[in-house]
């Protein structure tokens, strides 16, 4: 990505988060009377945590540390909050426009409203804390989804191909050694003929992956055919050579626009990532290019991160196509975004004679929370005529 087209891109972004926090911080403190003890501390808390976020992604690359890693967790965590303090902030004001034109509230609300904005607000604090709670442990249950799909080509020697694949790990600080031991233990007990990571194996920064020692966990897993990935929009956020060379070597092979034939059995082909244009300056294959070697009386496995263009996979004789990167939106409401956004935004699909899968990921982004959907790592069996 250009510096220019960056920078615009960053202030945006900044821009957003500033008014968004001014907005929640506004309708907060009108919920605290003047004079109050609790006035100055919930300004002063409110910004310290608010620019947390951002001081942990700026420190993440230049100053790795414990107290890095905390201020981390913190604001992810605040990301979450953010998102469903303004929902409730933008509820409670559209309640008071329709008692405004409706007068919905008895007159017994208004004896001392002060008393009455306070108690909404420490009743909305604690309703925005029981949903983040909830999503985060949901965040740390992840499913395995089982699927059992028909391919209409005969394997010599071969009746089915025992397939675990699992997308959008993001190893880094927050997804870290104990999820990366669990990610390790369920694949293998899975005893997989192959496994398959769609994109996003490592978050943006590389560092705490290196310091973690992250590598050796993914360098434990056993399979027939061995370990594949394929490059997300997140290798290239931060710095995908460093994050293609760290995975190789840990025994992971890295498909970047290739494409293999696997045991004389069947073909994998891998996708670089779609923004790799905007990140690196360089084009990825087309689909056709990659597909023209191929011999389609074999079956033919796609890995593709992002789940775009389904039709051109569908005319280029692939059996199945594997992607990831909409995490179904992983917070509630942004589910209804990626179900617009794409024609699959979680789940399987069966279009023309290609089987479609789309993974909610295994790991999180930003914050450590799930609403809405479960992290999953998915087995597929893959049947044989």
């Amino acid at each position: 990505m250009k510096t220019s087209a960056f920078i615009v891109f960053l202030t945006i972004v900044l821009v957003i988060y500033g008014l968004i926090n001014s907005y929640i911080f506004i309708r907060g403190l009108q919920s605290i009377p003047d004079g109050s003890s609790w006035r100055p501390w919930y300004i002063a808390g409110f910004w310290l945590v608010a620019f947390t976020f951002v001081l942990a992604r700026i420190m993440e690359r230049t100053y790795p540390c414990a107290f890095t890693g905390v201020i981390t967790w913190i604001g992810s965590f605040w990301l979450a909050f953010m998102l469903y303090f303004i929902l409730a902030a933008l509820i409670i004001d559209l309640v008071r426009i329709i008692n405004h034109f409706f007068h919905i509230f008895p007159q017994s609300f208004y004896v001392d409203y002060q008393k009455t904005k306070l108690t909404v607000f420490f009743i909305s604090v604690a309703l925005v804390t029981l949903i983040v709670i909830g999503g985060f442990i949901n965040a740390r249950s992840p499913r395995i989804t089982k699927l059992n799909l028909h391919i209409d080509k005969v394997v010599p020697g071969e009746k089915s191909l025992n397939i675990v694949m699992a997308s959008d790990i993001h190893l880094g600080t927050i997804i870290a050694r104990r999820k990366a031991n669990r990610l390790v233990a369920t694949i293998n007990s899975l005893q997989p003929d192959i496994v398959l990571f769609a994109g996003d194996v490592v978050d943006e920064d590389l560092t705490p992956v290196i310091k973690n020692n992250l590598g050796a966990n993914l360098g434990q897993i056993r399979s027939k055919f061995g370990v594949f990935a394929i490059t997300g929009n997140h290798e290239y956020i931060g710095g995908v050579e460093p994050a293609v060379k760290y995975l190789q070597d840990h025994g992971i092979t890295m498909l970047r626009d290739t494409t293999l034939l696997i045991d004389n059995r069947f073909y994998l082909v891998g996708r670089e990532d779609r923004d790799r244009p905007r990140f690196s300056g360089k084009k990825r294959k087309e689909l056709e290019e990659l597909i023209q070697p191929v011999d389609l009386s074999f079956p033919v496995i796609l890995m593709d991160h992002q789940p775009f263009n389904l039709e051109r996979t569908v005319k280029q004789g692939v059996d199945l196509q594997l992607s990831g990167h909409t995490h179904h939106g992983q917070l509630w409401p942004f589910n209804y975004v990626t179900e617009a956004m794409y024609e699959i935004s979680s789940g399987y699909k069966y279009i023309g004679k290609t089987h479609f899968y789309v993974s909610t990921g295994f790991g999180t982004w930003g914050p450590p929370v799930r609403l809405g959907n479960r992290p999953e790592i998915v087995q597929i069996q893959l049947n044989f005529d």
